[in-house]
């Protein structure tokens, strides 16, 4: 799958969360979306030096990041289809981090939060919170392995192999 094929499938099935997606599929589309952020950005960039408005407006890359946001996230669900792993494996770390910010909040802000209770990292507390930070340190790079994992071969419970299908 070319750069250019990879874009117009993704586009579309904008918000086609079913299926699979091979890897060139998703990370074509990764790549566009990422230049299409970049170029965004600095066509802001540009326009706001012109016209001396340090803190100008950013609508170009929010419009570019909320148009693109639902078929990459459907892209990325696919591409998980394709390992064999549900979808919703992408939220792993964000999953993670809510779970830290629940137990930290169980405490209280104003306890979790001050200087004493994050300094004495000794007990169960300080080792839940380490070990949690490890996690959320180690699940982006997780998530990321997963979509690299060549395709399971022949159907899964998602749908056929997107390499095997005559075109």
């Amino acid at each position: 799958m070319t750069f250019k094929e990879a874009i117009q499938t993704c586009l579309r099935n904008y918000v086609t969360f079913s299926g699979r997606a091979t890897r060139p599929e998703y990370w074509w589309f990764f790549l566009f979306c990422f230049l299409g952020g970049l170029i965004a950005s600095a066509l802001e960039s540009l326009i706001n030096g012109i016209t001396n408005t340090a803190d100008g407006p950013t609508l170009l890359s929010a419009a570019f990041n909320l148009a693109t946001f639902l078929p990459m996230l459907a892209v990325g669900f696919r591409r998980m289809h394709d390992t064999g792993r549900s979808g919703l494996y992408l939220f792993y770390p964000l999953i993670a981090f809510m779970g830290l910010v629940t137990f930290v909040g169980m405490f209280g802000p104003e306890d979790a939060f001050s200087g004493e209770l994050m300094n004495n990292v000794e007990g169960i507390f300080g080792t839940i919170v380490i070990l949690a930070l490890i996690v959320i340190a180690i699940s982006p790079l997780v998530v990321i392995w997963w979509l690299t994992r060549p395709s399971e071969p022949g159907e899964n419970k998602y749908g056929p192999n997107p390499n095997e299908v005559p075109q």
